[in-house]
């Protein structure tokens, strides 16, 4: 039997755990996100949500450009960490190496198996959080990652974070493939 959950449960779907890389006050600074999801098609958009108390949401709302970065399993410390300190108070920026693609103000982590660097479409205000619509400008990974051409998640191993109970998860192992696992059901279903 389903059970109705208290309002801080609500949040209880798993998200990709990246790091947001923006440029606070000229300086590089990055913080755990993990509020993202793809919002267009053509252009590539995402909209991600920060709060405004966050260091990184003045600097987005300064440049108009961010970065997202996806780390690896073996990156869940250092990821941890730019959640924990504000940038405001701790300098993160020789955290780790980084690099810049068109924008000048994204920058990314070399480290990371999958980046992209963005430049914000639109911002909508919210009760809580600011929804930052960006365009991805370009993305970047190495051949090392790719498979057939394609960014291939068992070789980046991102990981999750869970809400409310705070965890960060492995991935897992590949179940089926989209829009085509379902063909058989959908054969069985259109022909009766």
């Amino acid at each position: 039997m389903k059970i109705k959950l208290e309002q801080k449960n609500l949040f209880c779907l798993p998200w990709t755990q990246t790091i947001l890389g923006t440029h606070l006050h000229g300086r590089v600074n990055f913080m755990a996100l993990a509020w993202l999801t793809r919002v267009n098609i053509h252009p590539p958009m995402l909209g991600i949500c920060v709060n405004p108390h966050n260091a990184s949401h003045g600097a987005i709302v300064e440049t108009g450009m961010f970065s997202i970065n996806v780390p690896d399993e073996d990156t869940v410390a250092e990821t941890d960490y730019t959640g924990l300190v504000s940038g405001r108070k701790i300098d993160k920026s020789a955290l780790f190496e980084v690099f810049y693609g068109e924008l000048d103000a994204a920058p990314m982590i070399a480290r990371c198996p999958l980046t992209m660097e963005c430049r914000l479409y639109r911002s909508v205000e919210l009760p809580s959080h600011t929804l930052f619509i960006a365009e991805m400008v370009t993305v970047y990974t190495e051949e090392r990652f790719l498979t057939d051409g394609k960014p291939d998640m068992g070789k980046i191993r991102p990981f999750l974070l869970s809400m409310p109970e705070n965890a960060y998860w492995s991935l897992g192992s590949r179940l089926g493939n989209a829009w085509d696992s379902g063909k058989k059901l959908r054969k069985e279903t259109e022909g009766s």
